[in-house]
């Protein structure tokens, strides 16, 4: 609820906002608690970036109350812009200025003076500080996301909103990022953010997954995967394409999921054994090699595509439950 109290860092009452015709946030319903990583997950065009917005009150709602440390962001936006901090997918930092000097620069906006302290803290926890008098522009992407977090920081705010600040990130740089985040978060500090990134919804302690502005689940990483039902079955065998022929026309296997060369099957019924056995035999008589059939926990992918399912069941009646592969 938007009045939970002391314990909500952001809260969404009902909340709807729309650009024109579309609908980017549809009704939603949440809250954030102090001191928790919270995700905000969901494909391009789910809501993320409208949804991190709203709570920064760089948007006003069209429906519902919202609430952000406990002031509306939009007329008590100064309120709330001394206690947040705000990292946009296209944080714009000064090419031409010094690590050091674009930190102060943001400092000086939120009227900090006497920041020096927390500049070297920050550069010190980043890794920049021999770094610190390069030019931003010289700067790879990794060391850019990581200068763009000091100066989301630099005004010590009670809770950072960060919209995909991990998109084009290099792999290394993203563990990086996400080593920062664990160490702020041991300091009490609320984090919220927008991710299309199924792997960083993991890290998170409750995640909000969104679709077309809608909510689809809200829970720990680990609640949420609990809700898939029948069983997933990783399947790994070569010639790729003719194993997929083969999984598509065994009765049982209500859809696939591929990633890479593996393929995710949903199946109808708990009996794994047998269905290990039923796929592996005819991936072999389809002479199939290579192949690796097991029981594997739900990821929140899986999930995602289950939930998406039965929504385009529900809404378009029975031919969309059966057109699922």
């Amino acid at each position: 609820m938007a009045d939970a109290g002391p314990q909500a860092a952001t809260a969404l009452e009902r909340v709807t906002k729309r650009y024109g015709a579309t609908v980017a946030i549809d009704d939603v319903s949440l809250e954030v608690r102090r001191g928790e990583m919270f995700g905000v997950i969901g494909p391009d065009g789910a809501g993320k970036t409208t949804m991190i917005r709203l709570m920064a009150g760089l948007l006003r709602p069209d429906g519902g109350v919202l609430r952000t440390l406990g002031h509306d962001p939009v007329r008590e936006h100064r309120a709330v812009t001394r206690r947040v901090g705000y990292f946009s997918q296209r944080f714009s930092l000064y090419g031409d200025l010094s690590v050091d000097e674009n930190i102060a620069f943001f400092a000086q906006i939120h009227g900090l003076w006497r920041f020096q302290a927390r500049r070297d803290r920050l550069l010190e926890l980043t890794q920049l500080t021999p770094f610190r008098a390069r030019l931003a522009d010289r700067l790879s992407g990794g060391m850019k996301q990581k200068l763009a977090l000091a100066c989301t920081l630099v005004h010590e705010p009670e809770l950072i909103l960060l919209d995909e600040p991990t998109t084009g990130v290099d792999p290394v740089s993203r563990r990086e990022f996400w080593k920062l985040l664990s160490e702020f978060l041991e300091q009490g500090l609320t984090i919220v953010m927008a991710t299309p990134y199924l792997d960083e919804a993991e890290r998170c302690s409750r995640v909000a997954l969104l679709h077309d502005g809608r909510l689809l689940a809200l829970d720990d990483p680990s609640a949420i995967r609990a809700t898939h039902p029948g069983e997933i079955v990783e399947v790994i065998a070569s010639p790729f394409e003719r194993a997929a022929g083969v999984v598509a026309a065994i009765e049982g296997v209500r859809g696939t999921q591929t990633f890479g060369e593996r393929m995710h099957l949903r199946l109808d019924e708990r009996g794994s054994d047998q269905a290990v056995r039923r796929l592996s035999d005819a991936l072999g008589e389809a002479g199939c090699t290579d192949i690796q059939v097991r029981v594997v926990r739900a990821s929140l992918e899986d999930v995602f595509i289950e939930l998406l399912t039965r929504q385009g069941a529900a809404t378009a009646g029975p031919a969309a439950a059966r057109d699922d592969h």
